[in-house]
């Protein structure tokens, strides 16, 4: 090869609103996607980021459409699933689907959050809860009871749980721990007792928010699939 070849710079590969995503999706995972803005974004692709404009509008625009991205990741994982669904074998395959979902998650921890601030389901997202809701439909459910089912498992359908708080990162810098735990002692002992008593999160690579861990989903879940099962089979 001669010189004048060597020198010559390696072709880039076309912007394209998918390649915006992916690499949006790869900047999260590897920063937090606090670290995802526009100007970022367009330096990971190697571009001035008016050129990101052709083809996101805003950063919004960016979070939708990674979510659209990630449905699709769970939606290919799920569709390798191939067990029975009718009767009382809707049970086994809805845990399945689920669980399948909860490891596209685990893949992208930052995910729940981004999917909680949309406002409005993606193509993906819907395609996932329609199968979801034909599975059901396949066991026996009524429409009226898989709308309810769907309300009772909520984010969890999709592989996490919408934590109520956050304890960590609440607490004033000032403050000494042992002194607010004495505090929290003595207002609120139930919860510090069960906090304390709690069996220990030992598995953080199964957290997708301050306590969930594999085994409290796990539990959560089988507890509104057993309780479906037992209104679906009167």
């Amino acid at each position: 090869m001669s010189a004048q070849a060597e020198d010559v710079p390696e072709a880039r590969a076309p912007l394209t609103r998918p390649r915006v995503l992916r690499a949006a999706i790869a900047l999260a995972d590897e920063r937090g996607v606090e670290a995802l803005t526009m100007r970022r974004l367009a330096t990971e692709l190697g571009v001035e980021a008016m050129s990101l404009y052709h083809y996101v509008a805003k950063k919004d625009d960016v979070l939708d459409g990674v979510v659209d991205v990630l449905a699709s990741e769970i939606n290919d994982a799920v569709a390798e699933i191939d067990v029975p669904t009718a009767g009382a074998a809707w049970q086994s395959a809805a845990r399945q689907r689920i669980l399948t979902a909860r490891q596209v998650m685990l893949r992208h921890p930052w995910a729940p959050r981004v999917f909680a601030t949309r406002t409005v389901m993606s193509p993906a997202t819907i395609l996932y809860h329609d199968r979801l809701v034909g599975l059901m439909r396949d066991g026996g459910f009524s429409y009226d009871l898989a709308h309810r089912a769907m309300h009772a498992l909520g984010s969890r359908s999709l592989g996490f749980t919408q934590e109520m708080f956050d304890p960590g990162g609440s607490m004033p810098a000032e403050a000494d721990p042992e002194v607010l735990l004495g505090d929290f002692a003595t207002m609120v002992p139930n919860l510090v007792g069960m906090l304390v008593d709690a069996q220990a999160h030992v598995d953080p690579e199964s957290r997708l928010g301050w306590c969930d861990d594999q085994a409290e989903f796990e539990f959560g879940l089988d507890l509104i699939l057993d309780g479906l099962e037992r209104l679906v089979s009167r």
